[in-house]
């Protein structure tokens, strides 16, 4: 191995060593990467549109409550899941004193709140059950979510690990999601769905976002994909980038029945 390869090696291993976020901080790699900056919507004003003061609000998976925070709900009317527990703990920590009522659980899970006892339910990214949302949903209560979709990444995975031939999350799409939905009982009242570019300008970026997204590139290691990061880098010399494409959906729906 050249000087050149075994420097980039190390670099690289450095990113799969320090891999770690927390709550939803992708600050390490923020210059190093772009992604989601065009999307036709923006969530935190589309929930702007229905959140008034007075309404009971959960945030489903809130990661380390940096969105939900942002929201500037009252806290008295403020509840938060979150299941991953490098996050609950930091949760814990932040949200609890703050006087918002955070429980630890997943969002598919069965979960830990009465039966109509929310007028709105945000959900950035996770995970949910359409019965438990009608279950805690008053009458007309509503349903907001951002979703990473199937596509996400693929164009990534595929140069790093193209052995996984199938999306890991197939039913993450726009009409599937809006169909189940109205089949609980829940009315669309808007939604949209895109595709844009996600870059990165190192491939050491790639390899730390690829150890935290490991969901989607699942057993990713440096030694075990290095011909394929060796790839990565050629296309990055080549093109100035290595890109691929995000793919993201929302979905805003009322509780009917």
């Amino acid at each position: 191995m050249d000087n050149t390869l075994e420097k980039l090696y190390q670099e690289w291993k450095n990113e799969e060593k320090i891999a770690h976020i927390q709550g939803w901080d992708f600050s390490h790699i923020a210059d190093r990467y772009v992604e989601e900056d065009s999307l036709p919507w923006n969530f935190k004003s589309v929930i702007k549109n229905y959140l008034t003061d007075e309404m009971q609000l959960l945030d489903m998976e809130t990661g380390g409550g940096e969105f939900l925070l942002g929201l500037n709900h009252p806290y008295s009317n403020t509840s938060a899941i979150e299941g991953w527990k490098p996050n609950v703990e930091f949760c814990n920590n932040k949200l609890l004193p703050l006087g918002i009522d955070f429980r630890e659980a997943d969002g598919a899970d069965v979960l830990p709140f009465d039966e109509q006892q929310f007028d709105i339910v945000t959900n950035r990214h996770g995970d949910y059950n359409c019965s438990e949302l009608k279950r805690i949903l008053k009458t007309n209560g509503l349903f907001l979510t951002q979703q990473v979709g199937a596509e996400n990444d693929r164009e990534l995975i595929k140069l790093l690990q193209p052995e996984i031939k199938e999306p890991a999350y197939s039913k993450q799409y726009l009409g599937i999601r809006n169909k189940e939905l109205e089949e609980n009982g829940f009315e669309i009242l808007e939604s949209d769905e895109v595709f844009r570019p996600i870059k990165f300008f190192d491939v050491g970026a790639l390899v730390w976002f690829a150890k935290i997204i490991e969901w989607e590139f699942q057993g990713f290691e440096v030694d075990k994909y290095l011909d394929n990061l060796y790839k990565a880098q050629e296309i990055l010399e080549r093109d100035g980038a290595i890109e691929g494409r995000i793919h993201r959906y929302y979905i805003a729906a009322r509780k009917l029945i």
